[in-house]
C-alpha cells in the first residue's frame, strides 16, 4: 500500500537508514517520516521492546551472535510492514541477511558522515557502549574503517556534513530518494 503525505509524496517501500553512530539516523529519520507522513521505526527500540531488556544487556547476557540473529529477525519483521522510515543500529547492515532483506523489501540509504563529524557528535555522550574504551577516538576510527566498505554497498549514498541542519539534510535525502521513483514518487 502506498503512503500519501500532505507534501505530495508517495513512499512505495521502506527506507532503511544505515551508517555510523552519530550519522543522524534517528534525527534525520524522524524528520523524514514527519515530512513524508509515514511512520518512523527504530530497530534498536523494537529489539529492546521485544526482549524487555536493553541491547547492552542482550550483548552481555547472550553475546553478539545471538543479538545479531534477533536483530535480523526484527528488521525482517519491520520490513514486512507498511512503508516507513526505519533507523537501524550501526552494526545491522554488516549482517549479510539484513542487507539481503533490505535489498529485497526496502531501500538502504547510507548517511555518510566524515569521522571528524561523527567524533564531534558522539564524544561527549556516554550512551555509546562501544566507545567505553581507553581511547574512544581511536575506537571510533577503527569501527569507522571496518564498516565504511560495507555501508558503501547501500544503494543510495547521502553525504552528511557537520554544518547542515537537520532540515537541510532531510531535504537533501528526500531529494535523493525522489530520483528513485520506485522508492519515492513526487506527485506534485
Amino acid at each position: 500500500m502506498l503512503q500519501a503525505s500532505e507534501n505530495a509524496f508517495y513512499l512505495k517501500k521502506t527506507v532503511v537508514l544505515v551508517g555510523m553512530m552519530g550519522s543522524g539516523k534517528t534525527a534525520i529519520g524522524k524528520a523524514m517520516a514527519a515530512r513524508l507522513g509515514v511512520p518512523f521505526l527504530d530497530s534498536d527500540a523494537a529489539i529492546e521492546e521485544a526482549a524487555s531488556v536493553s541491547i547492552a544487556e542482550i550483548f552481555e547476557r547472550d553475546g553478539e551472535a545471538f543479538f545479531r540473529k534477533r536483530e535480523a529477525e526484527v528488521i525482517e519483521r519491520l520490513l514486512a510492514g507498511e512503508p516507513c522510515i526505519l533507523s537501524t543500529g550501526g552494526g545491522a547492515f554488516l549482517t549479510p541477511s539484513v542487507r539481503d532483506a533490505i535489498a529485497d523489501k526496502g531501500a538502504a540509504v547510507w548517511l555518510d558522515a566524515k569521522l571528524q563529524t561523527l567524533w564531534e557528535r558522539v564524544r561527549n555522550k556516554d550512551t555509546r557502549p562501544l566507545l567505553r574504551t581507553q581511547n574512544p577516538r581511536q575506537t571510533l576510527s577503527d569501527i569507522f574503517d571496518a564498516r565504511v566498505p560495507v555501508y558503501a554497498m547501500a544503494g543510495i549514498h547521502a553525504t552528511i556534513t557537520g554544518v547542515a541542519s537537520i532540515e537541510q539534510t532531510t531535504d537533501m535525502v528526500i531529494d535523493l530518494l525522489s530520483q528513485h521513483p520506485d522508492i519515492l514518487e513526487k506527485t506534485a
